[in-house]
């Protein structure tokens, strides 16, 4: 990891801080990739592109209606195919939407199951 933080590409702050896998300004809100040593341009390549099962992109805050009944873990319900989930956020790994469901709770979903709404 790197000694010091840089500043912000946006507004030029020094006050960025590190939240998980990125870098945060808190003075104008922007978020950007943590650099890695031993790359090539000394960034993680641009962050991968999420689509649903239409092939839409998906962005952060996105709204999207699960496609199909889909089985949770250690619940003993089903989340009903027409379930619309509000203000996504995607992330990198197996499952690729963290989101919060009334009714579930905070969970994880595939974005192979979700359409854009």
């Amino acid at each position: 990891m790197l000694d010091t933080l840089p500043p912000c590409p946006q507004c030029e702050s020094a006050l960025t801080y590190q939240d998980q896998d990125k870098l945060v300004c808190p003075e104008c809100a922007h978020e950007w990739v943590i650099p890695v040593a031993g790359s090539q341009a000394g960034f993680i390549e641009e962050e991968t592109v999420f689509k649903d099962a239409n092939g839409n992109v998906l962005v952060e805050g996105d709204s999207v209606t699960v496609i199909k009944d889909l089985k949770v873990k250690g619940a003993s319900s089903v989340l009903k195919a027409g379930t619309k989930v509000k203000s996504i956020r995607l992330v990198a790994g197996d499952h690729n939407i963290d989101c919060r469901i009334e009714g579930f709770g905070a969970m994880k979903l595939k974005s192979e199951f979700v359409r854009k709404a």
